[in-house]
């Protein structure tokens, strides 16, 4: 039997409450052992949702927000635009967010919404912001032509500093 076909599509306000439970999920899921469990127990979906909600829509068409479908049920999100902490060259994108719903972990959905990501986006850089002992997610970019720049900062999470490193991939030439 064919394996289902994924369906990335752009966000619309009506993901909003799916999204987060999905960011919420990967987030407990891929940082466990990562951050204070504390922290994760503490994450809300509704109160994600309803901070997405009223962004959503923000960023005059810059920030990209897209979806992916499997079988009619949102399964993962993605999110790009510009860089926020002043580019690291003038006109970079970064990779906000990608999170798959850890029950479709393995079937090719995040590696579809990165493809999307990068094919959407205008800009001649993508960069993000991995954990740093995240090594599934460090591998995935690396398999995606991600590399780590050599810039590290320190996420806060529940009053504890977790490092982070600074991946990017030339997405023109």
């Amino acid at each position: 039997m064919d394996e289902p076909r994924t369906r990335i599509r752009p966000m619309t306000l009506a993901d909003c409450d799916r999204v987060s439970e999905i960011r919420i999920r990967g987030w407990r899921h891929a940082y466990r052992g990562l951050m204070p469990q504390p922290y994760l127990d503490g994450l809300s979906v509704t109160a994600d949702a309803v901070r997405r909600r009223a962004r959503f829509g923000q960023g005059e068409g810059r920030v990209v927000n897209l979806v992916a479908e499997r079988e009619g049920e949102v399964a993962g999100w993605a999110a790009h635009g510009p860089y926020r902490d002043g580019a690291a060259e003038p006109g970079d994108a970064e990779l906000y967010a990608i999170y798959v719903d850890p029950a479709h972990l393995g079937r090719g959905i995040g590696r579809a919404l990165l493809a999307a990501s990068v094919e959407r986006c205008p800009c001649p850089r993508m960069l993000l912001w991995v954990l740093k002992d995240n090594t599934p997610a460090r591998r995935f970019y690396e398999r995606a032509g991600f590399h780590a720049d050599g810039a590290e900062e320190p996420f806060e999470a529940g009053g504890v500093p977790v490092p982070e490193v600074r991946y990017v991939k030339n997405l023109r030439g």
